[in-house]
C-alpha cells in the first residue's frame, strides 16, 4: 500500500510513533514546523510546505539543507497550509494519506482540519484519509459497508453523525450491536463501543459517519 503521512506543525507531544509509519512504501511531507518534527525523528521528508511562520531563521535554513523540494508560500493565501500538502499529497497517487500533527494546540485549527477531512474524503473516494494522533485516530465514512479491523491499541471506537442525521446504521461485531438505527446530531449513544470480533463492520445507508478510535494511554 502506497502511503503518504503529512506532519503539520503541531505540538510534538501529540504526535504518534511517526517510525511506526514508515514503510518502503511510504513518503513523507513535512508541513511548516512539521518539518522540523520529522527530521528531529530522523526522517527526511521528500518536501516541505507552508508559510513557515512558526520557525526561525536557523531552523528554516535546517529545513532547507535537508529537504530537497522546499516551497514558502506568503502567509496571507486561501488555502491552509495543510491543504497544499494535501494537494502534494494527492500527486502520488497514494493508497493511504494520514494526516498528523493537526490536532493539539488551535482548536480552530483542529476544526479546519476535520473539515477538510471530510472535503477530501469525499472528493477522492478511493483514497483512505485519517487524521492520527498519540491517542486517537479519525476517519469519514460515506453511506455503505465499512470493515472495521479490532486493534488491541485504539480499544475504543465512537461514531458522530456530521452535519446532519446517519439513517440506518447496522453494527456488528462490537460489544453494543445495533440494527437499522438512526444517529441524529448531538446524540451520544454510539461513544465509547468497543470491538469485539477480530472484524466487526459498520453500515448505513444515508449521511455521514466520522469514526474515532481511541486509547486511554
Amino acid at each position: 500500500m502506497k502511503r503518504v503521512v503529512i506532519c503539520a506543525g503541531g505540538p510534538a507531544e501529540d504526535l504518534p510513533d511517526l517510525l511506526s509509519l514508515k514503510t518502503e512504501q511510504t513518503i513523507f511531507i513535512g508541513v511548516d514546523r512539521g518539518s522540523l518534527h520529522l527530521l528531529e525523528r530522523g526522517i527526511v521528508p521528500v518536501e516541505a510546505v507552508g508559510d513557515f511562520d512558526s520557525v526561525n531563521e536557523n531552523e528554516f535554513a535546517m529545513i532547507q539543507s535537508a529537504v530537497e523540494r522546499v516551497d514558502s508560500f506568503n502567509a496571507e493565501k486561501n488555502e491552509t497550509d495543510t491543504e497544499l500538502a494535501i494537494t502534494r499529497a494527492i500527486a502520488y497517487l497514494p493508497d493511504e494519506i494520514i494526516l498528523t500533527g493537526v490536532t493539539g494546540g488551535r482548536l480552530d485549527h483542529f476544526e479546519s482540519a476535520l473539515h477538510l477531512l471530510y472535503r477530501i474524503q469525499v472528493e477522492y473516494e478511493d483514497v483512505l484519509f485519517t487524521i492520527k494522533n498519540v491517542h486517537n485516530e479519525l476517519s469519514v465514512l460515506s453511506p455503505g459497508t465499512h470493515l472495521v479491523n479490532k486493534n488491541e491499541g485504539l480499544p475504543y471506537v465512537s461514531f458522530f453523525p456530521f452535519g446532519g442525521a446517519v439513517e440506518g446504521i447496522t453494527l456488528t461485531g462490537f460489544k453494543y450491536e445495533t440494527v437499522n438505527a438512526r444517529m441524529e446530531m448531538g446524540m451520544t449513544k454510539f461513544t465509547s463501543n468497543e470491538p469485539i470480533a477480530e472484524v466487526c463492520t459498520i453500515s448505513f445507508l444515508k449521511g455521514i459517519c466520522l469514526m474515532v478510535r481511541s486509547s486511554d494511554s
